[in-house]
């Protein structure tokens, strides 16, 4: 979306895949200053049982990384076993000073993927599609020119970032929309699924299908219209009545054209992705851009339960489960893992957008998850919000 590679930061060493989506403006802000001085009075609540005395080590490092990279706050929301934690660090609206909440909803950006996938997984599970169809047996005559084939790309290279698909975010338009201040004409244009596609055709694609891995957003968004050609419903409307209603996810939601954030909210501060010097408060878009790759918004215990839930077995199948997770680690379809210095391994995905960065994580049994959001899109790494929770 911005800048080459500047929203393609990957959550660590492994494949906790990156993020996109976008925001609105109404000027310069200073961010730091309020931040850096309420950064140590974190408000936290729990309930249940903890294991993790406090989680003295997750309060610290995110008072850490707020005052460390200038940023505005950041919330953590976690579930394990039968108890849950969350906390708050730093200012949701750097004019007035207000704290930040844990109840607060946001946009997930990227993690919009693994619902997505877990759809189309489902879809697999009911014998409705296979992962190994070719794009063109579900869309006919959409991906084609300029070397893209869509009968040489499979749903499975797809979800997996191996079909060599461009991503549309990154045609020289789009950057120049997105991570320059001319975002701030368009933070309100509406994409069509259709047109983002075409941007991404109009390039050659990266590698013939299979033969390496590229994070591109126009592998979900054409995931999601072959779950619309499937089912015969929006995307939208089957993550909804698949995932959100039966786990009680009532925060989340897939808004569309809608351009605001339902409250309570921070305010979103964006430096563009690199096109900006100074921060700009970036809190309404319309993210129809992202749709199926990005367009989500959630909140920390709505992250959780999903994750957690997903672990579980509570919405695929066992051998759609593995597809998603394999045994072995590494990239998965729609999630990724990350090995922490403990030994332990994580399972998860990163979302960034127009002022909003995310991070998703749980350990394959489900029974420890973790949702960190900070509402600014400058952070730089957040593993040692990670190492803290699952092995501080």
């Amino acid at each position: 979306m911005a800048r080459q590679g500047a929203l393609r930061r990957r959550f660590g060493p492994a494949a906790v895949a990156a993020a996109m989506v976008g925001a609105v403006t109404v000027g310069t802000v200073t961010v730091g200053t309020v931040a850096m001085g309420t950064a140590a009075a974190a408000a936290d609540s729990r309930s249940g049982a903890s294991g993790h005395g406090g989680h003295a080590a997750t309060r610290a490092a995110m008072a850490d990384l707020v005052r460390a990279q200038g940023l505005p706050g950041t919330i953590v929301g976690v579930q394990e076993g039968n108890g849950s934690w969350s906390a708050a660090v730093g200012v949701a609206d750097t004019a007035t000073g207000q704290p930040r909440s844990p109840r607060e909803r946001f946009r997930a950006g990227s993690l919009t993927k693994t619902f997505t996938a877990t759809v189309v997984l489902q879809l697999r599970s009911e014998g409705r599609l296979g992962l190994d169809d070719p794009v063109e047996k579900w869309l006919p005559g959409v991906v084609q020119g300029n070397g893209n084939d869509g009968s040489a790309i499979t749903i499975r290279q797809l979800l997996g970032h191996t079909s060599g698909l461009f991503s549309f975010d990154e045609d020289p338009t789009m950057i120049q929309r997105l991570a320059t201040p001319d975002f701030l004409v368009h933070r309100y244009d509406t994409y069509r699924p259709e047109d983002l596609v075409r941007t991404a055709l109009a390039h050659p694609p990266l590698f013939p299908p299979g033969t390496s891995r590229s994070y591109s957003n126009t592998n979900y968004v054409l995931a999601g219209m072959i779950i619309g050609r499937v089912t015969g419903h929006p995307y939208g409307q089957e993550i909804e009545q698949r995932i959100l209603r039966p786990l009680g996810l009532a925060a989340t939601s897939l808004p569309g054209t809608a351009v605001g954030l339902p409250r309570p909210h921070a305010l979103g501060y964006s430096t563009l992705f690199g096109g900006s010097g100074t921060p700009l408060e970036t809190t309404e878009l319309n993210p129809s851009w992202g749709g199926a790759a990005g367009e989500m918004i959630s909140t920390t215990g709505d992250l959780t339960r999903f994750y957690s839930a997903l672990m579980r077995g509570r919405l695929l199948p066992p051998a759609e489960l593995d597809e998603m997770v394999p045994a072995t680690g590494g990239p998965g379809l729609g999630i990724g893992s990350v090995r922490l210095s403990c030994g332990v391994t994580v399972w998860g995905h990163e979302g960034t957008i127009h002022g909003s960065s995310t991070v998703a994580l749980t350990t394959r049994d489900g029974r420890h998850a973790a949702a960190f959001n900070t509402n600014a899109d400058w952070v730089d790494g957040q593993r040692p919000l990670a190492e803290a929770e699952f092995c501080g």
